[in-house]
């Protein structure tokens, strides 16, 4: 890849020593940068990333492995351009087709998301006044603004920016009694990219060229900042800073090249897109929002002279909201301190005011789901009497379920593998009271397992599935989903935006139940949805009493409390593999693959996944699957590195990774089977969405399980262990575990001492400021 100005080439992606926003150390899980197939890794090694760990390497979802090489480094920021188009096709409005023709799942999950931010403007437009500022937004965010200010003005109606019917009222009445027939579910289609036309191309190539930058960013920056990608470049040339995988110095080589003497650190343009930047990068790692003085410190760095001129002046722009959290002192409190002396002073001594800075998506995204959890909360009718069905409960945890959603709009529901069959027997409880119930998953495995467990494949969805309208019940005629009990497993990979859309979705009455288990990696995308509605007690809480079974069970519960405890494992259940060094790791894991546990246990090699802690380094997922493709399935890759029968990870949107095997491939894209569901992913597509899959990260394991699973930890890894990234890796395995190990006392230290980082996020204060008839005490 070409260098941009102002960077040495090869080092791409790379940051300097004194960020503060620094990569994280070697083998770590980092966000979901570029590289598509990797965006559903986890933030950081423990799943819940540091605002001071925020790594530049545009590895998708689990890189920043700083073993990566300058050349591993280029390949990583040509992904982020890649990705960039990716993204931006995501947004795009579908393409034209049959009249009968239903909506892909992703576009219609992305339908379903841009209703949902023009009912969250109204009824933020209702409290308040429109700001008039908002000049330094583009793209997406600058359309949807002026839509806002058009809709106010009464300029335009607001059905007139969407390509679908304006979208019910945030209250409404109960869904219908009558249940609604189940849809057939259709055929997965990747999403297409945006089409940028050839004069737009063409103009933000002339411009790059002007400023020194490689002229593969074209197509990505028109996708993040639109057709007048050139125009605003040459005006504000600090907006390349949207364009994923660009970094601060080669945007100032850019503006540089383009303004010449004009060209200054503290120049607004630079320090509005600067703090953009920041908390866009932020997002890739979970928060929702930083404190305001990392985000001033971080500008220090960055050169900016006058820090919070510049917060003052970015968020005057539109580039960021402000949000105090906690209890500040108000006038009248003041006044009663100056009267009545050192008592007053001591009477306004409260917590110390945190202020936060956040992106208007994810603030609109977590105060539309706060509200929403309290409709359902307050709108549900508790009088119903479940009695028999709890009665008859396969065991005590799943009655105990039973009997509380029954009188709950909103039930939180925690345990471990085992405990799935409690969310499973409220399902099939509430379906034989006549009401219309549902599990949701976030993958087809989990679809699958869920449906055996409840004994009926009309019980159970994938959560994207279930929202795009693929799966499911589908819609009553207010909108809303036709369900009267909702269980969403897997609560922990639910993020802000994509749990905003589907408590929206539920009609009042209906009663959602959150099961999952706490100690696994979080989300991909921003926020901690499960772990905010836990920590505020705004619901009541089931705690599973049923273990896990077996040794793989008992080493996982332990790992969950902080201890590595040798298990009894007769059966060879579990095996610790040790190895010298990554060379030998890599070795070992295709002998295990291929051989050994096919022999052993009588577990086919594609009936095993093998789970490493970052992508770049000797024994890296690229490298693994280097190494498992030619044992297992050697071939030239003539379908863009491909074969058929290639074990690959499909991200058809970022936050989704879906395991699949390549079929074929012919003009119209690369055909995969994704868990039985037939996918075509566009030529233009499979670069930057499509990756071997022999080998993932946890993050990407999340939320499915395999028959046998081989955790690889080689000697690099160690800095990217944590408790909840072990007690993921080591849980995905049914029958067999097998641990390559190379990290010696690293192991037991991240288990014992390492535990979730804290995302920074609203959601809790917002749900505990709510006012509940039920919340848990």
């Amino acid at each position: 890849m070409t260098a941009l100005p102002g960077e040495t080439p090869g080092t791409v992606g790379t940051d300097t020593p004194q960020d503060t926003v620094s990569p994280p150390e070697a083998g770590a899980e980092g966000p979901e940068h570029a590289e598509a197939p990797d965006a559903s890794d986890a933030p950081d090694a423990s799943g819940t990333p540091d605002p001071s760990d925020v790594p530049d390497a545009p590895d998708a979802s689990e890189g920043g492995e700083s073993s990566d090489t300058p050349a591993d480094a280029d390949d990583d920021a040509k992904g982020d351009a890649e990705d960039a188009e990716a993204e931006a096709g995501a947004d795009a409005a579908p393409a034209a087709a049959a009249p009968a023709a239903e909506l892909s799942e992703a576009q219609a999950e992305l339908a379903a998301q841009r209703e949902l931010r023009e009912r969250i403007e109204k009824r933020k437009a209702e409290k308040a006044a429109p700001i008039a500022a908002g000049t330094g937004l583009s793209g997406t965010a600058a359309d949807l603004l002026a839509a806002v200010r058009a809709v106010e003005s009464g300029e335009k109606s607001g059905t007139a920016f969407f390509d679908r019917p304006a979208a019910p009222p945030a209250s409404r009445r109960p869904a219908p009694a009558a249940a609604q027939p189940t849809r057939t579910p259709a055929p997965e289609a990747a999403p297409t990219a945006r089409t940028a036309t050839p004069e737009a191309l063409d103009a933000v190539r002339a411009v790059l060229t002007e400023g020194g930058a490689p002229e593969a960013l074209a197509r990505p920056a028109v996708g993040a900042l639109g057709e007048q990608a050139a125009e605003l470049l040459r005006t504000d040339p600090w907006r390349l800073l949207t364009v994923p995988g660009v970094r601060p110095e080669q945007a100032d080589g850019f503006a540089r090249a383009l303004l010449g003497a004009d060209c200054g650190p503290d120049d607004g343009r630079r320090t509005a897109a600067l703090v953009g930047w920041l908390l866009e990068r932020a997002a890739l790692q979970g928060h929702t929002a930083l404190d305001a003085d990392a985000v001033r410190t971080a500008l220090a760095e960055r050169a900016v002279g006058d820090p919070d001129a510049a917060v003052r002046d970015a968020v005057e722009e539109g580039v960021a909201l402000v949000f105090q959290e906690g209890d500040e002192p108000s006038a009248d409190d003041a006044g009663a301190a100056d009267s009545d002396g050192e008592a007053g002073d001591a009477d306004v001594a409260r917590e110390p005011v945190q202020v936060l800075l956040g992106l208007d998506r994810y603030a609109l995204a977590e105060e539309s789901l706060a509200d929403g959890l309290a409709r359902l909360v307050n709108a549900c009718e508790k009088a119903a009497d479940w009695a028999e069905a709890a009665a008859s409960a396969p065991s005590p945890s799943a009655a105990e379920l039973i009997r509380t959603a029954a009188a709950a709009g909103l039930v939180a529901h925690s345990g471990g593998e085992a405990a799935r069959a409690e969310p499973a027997a409220l399902i099939a409880a509430a379906r034989g009271l006549g009401l219309r119930a549902l599990g949701a998953t976030h993958s087809e495995d989990g679809r699958r397992r869920l449906a055996a467990a409840t004994g009926d494949p009309d019980t159970a969805v994938t959560l994207s599935g279930l929202l795009s309208g693929a799966q499911g019940p589908g819609r009553d005629e207010d909108g809303a989903l036709a369900l009267d009990l909702l269980v969403v497993l897997d609560a922990p990979q639910l993020d802000v935006e994509g749990a905003a859309v589907l408590v929206e979705a539920l009609a009042d009455g209906a009663r959602l139940v959150l099961s999952g288990d706490p100690g696994v990696l979080g989300s991909a995308g921003a926020g901690r949805v499960f772990a905010d509605v836990l920590a505020s007690h705004a619901c009541p809480q089931v705690v599973s009493r049923t273990p896990d079974p077996g040794p793989i069970g008992e080493l996982v519960s332990g790992i969950g409390i902080g201890e590595l405890n040798q298990v009894d494992a007769p059966g060879k259940e579990v095996v610790i593999v040790p190895v010298r060094d990554a060379g030998e790791a890599v070795h070992r894991t295709v002998q295990l693959v291929a051989d050994s546990v096919p022999r052993a246990f009588g577990i086919p090699a594609e009936e095993t996944q093998v789970i490493t802690v970052g992508h770049g380094g000797a024994a890296g997922t690229r490298a693994l699957n280097e190494a498992l493709k030619q044992r297992l399935n050697p071939g030239p890759g003539r379908f863009g590195g491909f074969d058929p029968g290639d074990r690959v990870v499909h991200v058809p949107a970022p936050g989704r990774a879906v395991p699949g095997v390549v079929l074929s491939a012919d003009a119209e894209g690369l055909r995969l089977d994704c868990g039985g569901v037939p996918v075509v992913v566009p030529q233009e597509r499979v670069e930057s969405s499509v990756r071997h899959g022999w080998a993932l990260s946890a993050h990407q394991a999340a939320g499915m399980r395999w028959p046998a699973a081989v955790v690889v930890l080689p000697g690099d890894a160690a800095q990217g262990l944590s408790r909840p990234w072990v007690y993921t890796a080591f849980g995905r395995g049914e029958r067999h575990l097998s641990v390559v190990h190379g990290v010696d006392q690293a192991l037991p230290h991240a288990v014992a001492q390492v535990p979730a980082q804290e995302r920074t996020t609203r959601l809790r204060p917002l749900l505990e400021a709510l006012p509940t008839s039920d919340a848990a005490s």
